[in-house]
């Protein structure tokens, strides 16, 4: 299994690199195919293409579909400059449990399934390629992989502390763009509409949305706009970021944020409201049935405990509970520092979180 975590941190695949990422599909297709698991190819424009496994049913009936994405944060010529290393128990390297260590647990996951003759329903597992952006190419398979499944279960990272996740926010990213009349600040200052007195105005409502214990956020991390000091601004952007727990959070926010936008201002300014990306939350309601046949796998099956635990990071589950899947995440093997250059992944976790995953699987049946 560490060899094949190797392998795949070893490949480049930012999300914004095509080509690498296909790459990683490629070779999990033909792993996967070498022990006679149906692999097929969906290709998407811009991104890495999706590629969907199944082992077939015994019995047929409602699928399980396993989730992971191949893509990476890392630019590429990350790998070459700080690749894959070991350190005693650990392991390195660009995305190595978010979640390259992932994709292993399902590679090794479907081919024991195989081993065994296939389960009594099919066990289908989606490769994606645009996760850490958005999903925006993948979430029209995962949805469409997700109808009709008894199960949905996704080999993020498993928190540092052993734990799984059992609920996760949902978050979008917001663009807003106002435009106003430019003017000579000191000869003709009243001829102008400041586009940045209108942002700044906005952001303060914006920020007023927030509300710490419904577990809702607003956050705008990026503004620019203008031209010169001494020049009324024509023009000014902000980026907003929103997390909330809820899919009702999720509309009522929605809507909130597009009537802040629309309220007139400064005079002479108008400004647009552009969603640029969307997780759905993994709402605990979804996990609840799932984790307890987890963790009575895990304890039983394995030889473990784990628990469940809500982080406010997104992920692609959170697309399949919003359609009333059960769905569990952060099946992983454990890791941390996901993001960054001293991202790691414990390597003993690598075996019984797939074991894990595994025996889960037979217990549905």
């Amino acid at each position: 299994m560490e060899a094949l975590l190797k392998r795949l941190v070893n490949m480049e695949s930012s999300s914004f690199d095509k080509e690498g990422t296909d790459k990683v599909g490629e070779v999990i297709a033909e792993i996967l195919t070498a022990e006679g698991i149906l692999v097929t190819r969906l290709p998407q424009q811009g991104y890495g293409d999706v590629f969907r496994a199944e082992v077939h049913g015994r019995a047929g009936g409602a699928h399980a579909l396993l989730l992971g994405h191949r893509d990476t944060v890392f630019a590429k010529g990350t790998v070459a400059n700080r690749p894959y290393s070991r350190k005693d128990k650990l392991a390195f390297g660009p995305g190595v449990c978010d979640m390259k260590a992932g994709l292993v647990t399902n590679i090794f996951t479907l081919r024991a399934i195989k081993a065994v003759g296939g389960l009594s329903f099919p066990v289908v597992a989606l490769f994606t390629g645009d996760e850490e952006i958005g999903s925006g190419t993948g979430r029209p398979e995962i949805e469409r992989a997700a109808y009709g499944a008894r199960a949905v279960f996704n080999t993020e990272p498993g928190r540092v502390s052993g734990n799984v996740v059992t609920g996760r926010k949902g978050g979008g990213s917001f663009l807003i763009k106002v435009t106003g009349k430019a003017a000579h600040s000191g000869v003709n200052h009243k001829d102008g509409a400041s586009a940045i007195e209108t942002l700044a105005r906005k952001i303060v409502k914006l920020h007023a949305l927030t509300d710490y214990e419904a577990g809702i956020t607003t956050n705008v991390g990026v503004i620019k706009g203008g031209n010169t000091h001494n020049t009324v601004a024509p023009w000014a952007e902000a980026e907003l970021d929103l997390r909330f727990v809820t899919l009702d959070q999720h509309k009522a926010m929605t809507a909130e944020i597009e009537r802040i936008v629309a309220e007139p201002e400064v005079p002479g300014t108008t400004a647009t409201v552009t969603p640029k990306s969307m997780f759905l939350p993994l709402e605990e309601k979804h996990a609840a049935g799932l984790f307890a046949l987890y963790r009575e796998a895990a304890t039983k099956d394995v030889g473990f405990d784990v628990g469940g635990e809500f982080t406010g990071g997104c992920a692609d589950s959170g697309f399949t509970a919003s359609l009333g899947v059960s769905t569990l995440c952060g099946l992983g093997p454990i890791g941390g520092k996901a993001h960054t250059d001293d991202e790691f992944c414990e390597l003993d976790s690598l075996v019984p979180r797939t074991q894990a995953l595994a025996a889960t699987l037979c217990r549905l049946a």
